[in-house]
């Protein structure tokens, strides 16, 4: 086995979520305070939590304040930019 020290910033890091998330990440570039809001459907409750971490992610990257709202019956959730 070879150990080697590198220095870290050597090291490329991306923090950007995976495919699986893109779509929902580019939405959330094109949404406007007080304009429209996204809608995405879901279909387990795993799915609503993995969607909002990716959104708390974003928001602290990108300094904006998106929300979220649930509608528990239809199963969709919606992110949007309060003004």
């Amino acid at each position: 086995m070879n150990i080697k020290f590198v220095k870290r910033s050597q090291i490329k890091s991306s923090k950007r979520r995976s495919s699986k998330f893109k779509p929902l990440m580019d939405a959330l570039d094109r949404l406007e305070p007080g304009g429209q809001a996204v809608e995405v459907s879901y279909t387990n409750e795993k799915s609503v939590n993995s969607m909002r971490t990716a959104v708390y992610q974003y928001n602290q990257e990108n300094n904006v304040k998106i929300k979220s709202g649930k509608d528990a019956a239809n199963k969709k959730i919606y992110f949007y930019r309060e003004k």
